[in-house]
């Protein structure tokens, strides 16, 4: 189970470096943070750990992650 200490960290890294992400990730973070499952919350870490350009492409629906799970998150992110 995540502890609320690693949340907090989670929320803080869900800050983006290009303001339409983190229009996007402010959305997302109000919307479904609290009812992220631990699973939700590993597949989160790998989503922050793309670079904004690929992740940006992703919410647009330029191009799709291969990982399915990869997918669904971004899928919520972008709302």
């Amino acid at each position: 189970m995540t502890d609320d200490r690693e949340r907090e960290r989670l929320r803080w890294r869900c800050r983006r470096g290009m303001l339409e992400l983190d229009l996007l990730f402010q959305r997302f973070i109000a919307r479904e943070f609290d009812r992220l499952s631990d699973r939700d919350i590993d597949v989160l870490n790998q989503v922050l750990e793309l670079p904004d350009n690929d992740l940006l492409e992703y919410c647009y629906g330029r191009r799709v992650p291969d990982d399915l799970e990869v997918q669904d998150l971004v899928r919520r992110i972008a709302g």
